[in-house]
Formats: structure tokens, C-alpha cells, sequence
């Protein structure tokens, strides 16, 4: 559903040791996620049927962090309005070979969150 928080996303240098840890407090379930070249692993909640998140290996390339992401109907309006509102864009990729659109934002305050819109 379009404007709606559907995905969530972990990223850490240890993903093992933030599989331990968010699956010792919250009960999530991971698997491997083979359709890219990233470590990355989908989270499923108790009792879901499918993932609803993502635990992603940043190697120590960039900063450790949790975000959420809403879905969008349209990412470049989602963009175009957040910049109109006062917010900034930091990245944008339109069409990721994968069916994605997905943006991360900032908003007012400076707190970072994605967009996205999958094509199929």
C-alpha cells in the first residue's frame, strides 16, 4: 500500500553478531538473499509470511544504521515533494535493473529514510 512504512533495513560491519542480537530480542528469522552480490539477508518477523526487512553487511564501508522505508507510488514525485517541503535528497536510482526505484531522503530535521516503488 502506497505511503505506508513496508521495509525496514539494518545495516551493520557484524552481521552475524545483529542476527544474534535482533533475533535473541525480537524472534526475526533470516535467509540469505541470493539475487545480488551483497550480504544481505531478509528479516521475517514470528508469525509473517513473508520478509518485511533487511539486514545488510556494510563491510565497514560506511556507517552503521537503521532506516525505515515507505513505499511511493511514483519516486521522483516522492523526491520532488520532500524538496519541496524543505527536505533534501541524498540518493536517488531510478530503475536498479531489479525492478526498483528507491531513494534515501532527509528530512526537515535531518533524519534519513527511504522511498521506493517496485515496477512489477
Amino acid at each position: 500500500m502506497d505511503n505506508t512504512v513496508t521495509w525496514f533495513e539494518v545495516s551493520t560491519d557484524d552481521p552475524d553478531g545483529a542476527e544474534r542480537f535482533y533475533g535473541g530480542l525480537f524472534g526475526w528469522a533470516y535467509t540469505r538473499d541470493t539475487s545480488g552480490a551483497m550480504d544481505y539477508r531478509l528479516v521475517t518477523a514470528p508469525g509473517a509470511d513473508q520478509p518485511t526487512g533487511g539486514l545488510y553487511n556494510t563491510k565497514g564501508e560506511f556507517p552503521s544504521h537503521a532506516i525505515f522505508h515507505v513505499q511511493v507510488a511514483d519516486v521522483d514525485a516522492a523526491c520532488e515533494k520532500a524538496e519541496s517541503l524543505g527536505g533534501k535528497v541524498v540518493f536517488k536510482i531510478i530503475d536498479d535493473g531489479a525492478g526498483t526505484d528507491f531513494a534515501y531522503l532527509l528530512d526537515t530535521s535531518g533524519n534519513k529514510f527511504g522511498v521506493f516503488h517496485r515496477r512489477d
